[in-house]
């Protein structure tokens, strides 16, 4: 009779606990999902029981996301594209009605001398950054109404501004972050958490991607720019392609945003590197000093 009892108990909890996971699965969206830090995160969330919506723009990373876990489902999702961005939520309110978190990845690096910058290059960094990770938060928060519900912002340790010939990504995580705070502030759900993780150099493609459109950019100018600029440029270029293969792995991050998605309450913002903490920590000094300081040592290197 006892083991009959006991029985039952194990199967009635079994059900209910199977019925709660039910209840309680959770849906992801992942924008920028088609390498490196978008993919190993929608690869580690969808390992661990959620699932995700992963942002592509090409059938064929559609296909190869999808083929990590059956959890994943690739979404056309361009983030500078309205329409874009319409029917990737057409596709994610099919399945579900809720979401529990967005993970603002999309990026791209655009860097040079700010003297030059054509402004056609700094209105792309920012309508893929700022302006796209906002175009997406703006469609996800009306599914995003349940008790806890979080949006996870890739920044970079770029946002405090010590990296000159890189301004336009520096500023355009510094926007992505300030916008991102006042919509914390403005918000009227009190479950909403927003999360600003800012990593320090990555091994993932965007460095090389950042090069090819520099030089694209650059390729160009006049000689005088050449000769005032050139030994600046010459190292962005050369520090960026050796940026794709050292520094932190793409894993690294992915398991820091399994960690915020989970714990109860996450900070609101996460530094993950050295170089990190070493950029936060010359965000406090007073800027004249840390001026002189990024000078001296831009000056050594390119000497």
């Amino acid at each position: 009779m006892l083991l009959c009892k006991i029985a039952l108990f194990l199967l009635k909890f079994t059900n209910v606990t199977q019925g709660v996971y039910l209840v309680m699965k959770k849906y992801v969206l992942v924008t920028g999902a088609s390498s490196g830090l978008g993919k190993a995160t929608a690869e580690k969330l969808a390992n661990k029981g959620y699932f995700v919506f992963a942002g592509v723009r090409k059938q064929e990373d559609k296909d190869k996301i999808e083929a990590l876990n059956e959890n994943i489902e690739g979404v056309f999702l361009d983030v500078t594209d309205p329409q874009s961005v319409d029917g990737a939520f057409e596709v994610i309110k099919s399945q579900t009605d809720s979401l529990y978190a967005l993970v603002n990845n999309a990026g791209i690096a655009a860097g040079g001398p700010i003297e030059f910058a054509p402004v056609e290059m700094l209105q792309k960094q920012f309508d893929v950054n700022v302006f796209g990770a906002i175009r997406v938060a703006q469609k996800a928060l009306p599914m995003m109404l349940a008790d806890d519900v979080r949006i996870v912002n890739i920044s970079s340790m770029a946002s405090y501004g010590i990296f000159p010939f890189v301004s336009p990504y520096c500023v355009s995580k510094r926007a992505l972050d300030m916008f991102f705070n006042f919509l914390l502030l403005e918000n009227k759900n009190p479950a909403l958490k927003i999360i600003s993780i800012k990593p320090g150099v990555v091994a993932t493609p965007i460095w090389n991607k950042s090069v090819d459109a520099i030089e694209e950019c650059f390729g160009s100018i006049s000689e005088n720019v050449r000769e005032k600029y050139g030994k600046e440029l010459e190292f962005l270029a050369q520090n960026a392609r050796g940026n794709e293969n050292k520094g932190l792995k793409s894993e690294d991050i992915a398991n820091l945003v399994y960690k915020v998605l989970c714990i109860k309450n996450p900070k609101l913002s996460y530094n993950i590197g050295k170089d990190s903490y070493f950029a936060r920590f010359m965000s406090f000094l007073p800027l004249w000093f840390s001026n002189k300081l990024v000078k001296f040592g831009l000056k050594k290197r390119i000497s």
